[in-house]
């Protein structure tokens, strides 16, 4: 994490995807079918048209949260912000398994491949599963060292010395040169101390956060890519509409887990606009490389086919563990019965507005 609190992983994925997937679309494939292409400035309209359309709906998206202060209803404390955060985990965890899951089998088991490997090994699953245990894995590590960083730095504030007087009832006193403040606790108890406890939660959040927006931006660049390169205007519109609903509500998502995170005003301001650009950008550069691109050709099946299932891996896991199961296990909710109900309506609607879409995109 850079003094800007954003994720270097996030730059690095991004140059790949920027680098490799335009230099690899042009391979041929025996699978191509020629037929009569569409106006060109047609397709073009509505490329332009969805670049603005996605732009500024992601834009809202993930800013809302992120004024939750001024908006009661999109306050993190808010219970309203509980059901809003489960509709939008519900298109993130459709997202994976209805949209981009599907599309990664499509890639991996197509005709143009090779039979050996491809045919013969269930490569989309085994991707995905990898990338979820690698998410569990970054999601670990980065939390774990974090919060090392964190109370490495709060313990050099100054020397804590514990002492243990048998003349007080086993209490235990804590004293604290930095501040001469002493702070008692009794010795057989085990609780957290709150601001010990919050700073643990602070560190979590901000690690999902970045976490999340990865695996976004993965498959943001790739929708993007395929829409931009395609020369059909009846292919492009139904996904202009089904994009924009998709980055409204992803936005949605990631801006509340940013908004949780509680990055300085400059960190949060850069993750929004990283989320709100990798679409349009990758619909850019589709429209770039539409000349030469192929759907069919067979190291793009593969290179999409590999970032599909990675993505997907990603998303299934953030959505399932880090959004829902984090909030669904809160002792908030699980002591209100009308938020419980209210969540997993929301969650219901959520997976099934965008299962729905799968339709057109």
């Amino acid at each position: 994490m850079n003094k800007f609190g954003v994720c270097p992983l996030h730059i690095t994925m991004i140059t790949l995807l920027v680098v490799v997937l335009p230099t690899v679309i042009s391979a041929e494939c025996t699978c191509d079918v020629e037929t009569e292409k569409p106006s060109r400035s047609e397709s073009l309209k509505y490329k332009l048209a969805a670049i603005a359309s996605i732009l500024v709906a992601g834009a809202i998206g993930v800013s809302l949260p992120l004024l939750g202060r001024k908006i009661e209803a999109l306050n993190p404390e808010n219970d309203i912000f509980f059901m809003i955060k489960a509709f939008a985990a519900g298109v993130i965890l459709a997202t994976g398994f209805i949209h981009i899951l599907p599309d990664a089998f499509d890639n991996l088991t197509s005709p143009c491949l090779e039979e050996k490997p491809w045919g013969s090994f269930p490569f989309t699953g085994f991707v995905a599963m990898m990338s979820s245990i690698g998410t569990l894995m970054v999601d670990s590590f980065a939390t774990s060292f974090y919060k090392n960083k964190h109370f490495d730095k709060s313990q050099q504030g100054g020397v804590v010395d514990t002492e243990r007087d048998e003349e007080h009832g086993g209490h235990v006193h804590i004293h604290t040169h930095a501040t001469h403040d002493h702070a008692h606790a009794h010795a057989h108890g085990s609780a957290i101390p709150s601001d010990e406890r919050g700073a643990s939660e602070l560190i979590r959040n901000r690690v999902i956060s970045q976490v999340l927006e990865l695996g976004i931006v993965v498959h943001s660049v790739i929708i993007g890519i395929s829409l931009g390169a395609s020369e059909s205007p009846e292919t492009i519109k139904p996904l202009l509409a089904a994009l924009s609903f998709h980055q409204f509500f992803e936005g949605m998502g990631l801006g509340g887990c940013i908004s949780q995170a509680k990055f300085k005003s400059l960190s949060m301001v850069i993750m929004a606009l990283f989320f709100s650009l990798t679409t349009p950008v990758g619909i850019a550069i589709g429209i770039g490389v539409s000349s030469v691109y192929s759907e069919t050709s067979s190291t793009a099946l593969i290179v999409e086919g590999m970032f599909n299932a990675a993505s997907a891996g990603i998303l299934i896991y953030m959505a399932l563990v880090d959004l829902l199961a984090a909030d669904f296990m809160n002792p908030r909710m699980q002591n209100n019965r009308r938020l419980q109900l209210g969540a997993n309506i929301s969650l219901l609607l959520g997976a099934g507005c965008m299962s729905v879409l799968a339709k057109w995109a």
